[in-house]
């Protein structure tokens, strides 16, 4: 293999407008149709005051007003697509040192080659971040908040004029980290997926999934709507939202709703929970919910023979068949992501 020269990547992906226009062509197109549907749901809206035999809808001279004043989506689009090019163009400038700049969009993560970069910058939302630790390896991250007013940014610790700054950091071995555990699948077909936030284990859509759970001694045939596997960064998210169902149907029951598992970024542990789990001839639901410490492995052995997936962060379009025949084990990954926080 040859030699690869150091550069910085900086990933992004499309925003919502260039979503549209990739959809409709061009943005007039773009602008054409959002703003059709946005006159159809004003002239549906009632006036305040209806005149006797006449119609509720907003009088011609009012909906003129309303298109005056602008679409609120295509607006919001259009200032967050200039809020992201902003930063883009402003990176592309403060980046200069001396070193070639790579820009990479989201969708070539996977065949992108990472060998040879001395820094990664995300721009972009959480879930960005998320992406691009499963494929750049033990690299430093500086995550970049590109619109501070619009993005929560609890992985996005940089502002775009510090990024420069973060960068020299890095360069000159300087900089501080948060070294964030992932957990990783492996089939036994030899293919392998990390996961930055969460594990999805199941049949892809609304129909239960049939599996063999074991972990350590213990084994259970389950019929469910999936398990998920959780890291401590995704602790807040997907696993959160089972925390909140499990609690608010504990209390419509009258029972006492206990409290959530949520851990640091860096505990070396996983938290996986089965997801409506039915309890028939065949199948049961002692096993529910728990912790896999590191060194441990959650063995889950498909009975399903189509349709079962496994995917991580949410990415759907991104998954390993999961069919009959398909064993996956999960486990803490060896691979950590080093976020720069400082």
């Amino acid at each position: 293999m040859g030699f690869l020269p150091p550069t910085i990547a900086v990933i992004s992906q499309p925003t919502r407008l260039q979503g549209l226009v990739a959809r409709w062509s061009t943005l007039g197109a773009a602008r054409f149709r959002l703003k059709q549907a946005f006159l159809h749901e004003l002239a549906r809206q009632p006036s305040p005051v209806a005149e006797k035999g006449k119609p509720r809808g907003k009088t011609a001279a009012a909906l003129s007003d309303d298109v005056e004043a602008g679409d609120p989506a295509m607006m919001e689009y259009e200032r967050e697509d200039s809020a992201q090019k902003n930063s883009l163009d402003q990176l592309k400038k403060d980046l200069d040192l001396g070193f070639p700049v790579k820009f990479v969009e989201r969708e070539y993560l996977p065949t992108f080659d990472f060998r040879g970069c001395i820094a990664v910058v995300v721009v972009g939302r959480d879930g960005l971040v998320a992406n691009a630790a499963k494929y750049v390896g033990e690299l430093p991250i500086v995550a970049v908040n590109p619109d501070p007013q619009k993005i929560d940014g609890v992985l996005l610790p940089y502002h775009v004029r510090h990024a420069r700054q973060a960068v020299q950091q890095v360069m000159d071995n300087r900089a501080k980290f948060r070294e964030i555990t992932l957990a990783e699948v492996n089939l036994n077909d030899g293919q392998r997926m990390l996961a930055f936030n969460d594990f999805f284990v199941g049949c892809r859509g609304h129909v239960s999934a049939r599996y063999v759970l074991r972990i350590g001694k213990q084994s259970e045939s389950q019929s469910s709507s999936g398990l998920i596997v959780s890291t401590g960064a995704g602790s807040t998210g997907w696993l959160s939202s089972l925390f909140n169902m499990a609690q608010g149907f504990t209390r419509w029951a009258g029972g006492e709703a206990g409290g959530q598992s949520q851990l640091a970024w860096e505990d070396r542990r996983l938290v996986w929970a089965v997801r409506e789990p039915f309890r028939s001839k065949q199948s049961g639901a002692d096993m529910v919910a728990g912790f896999l410490e590191q060194g441990s492995e959650l063995i889950v052995e498909s009975l399903m023979p189509n349709d079962g997936i496994v995917f991580s962060d949410g990415v759907e379009a991104d998954f390993l068949e999961f069919t009959s025949g398909t064993i996956a084990r999960i486990r803490v990954a060896q691979q950590r992501a080093r976020l720069v926080v400082g």
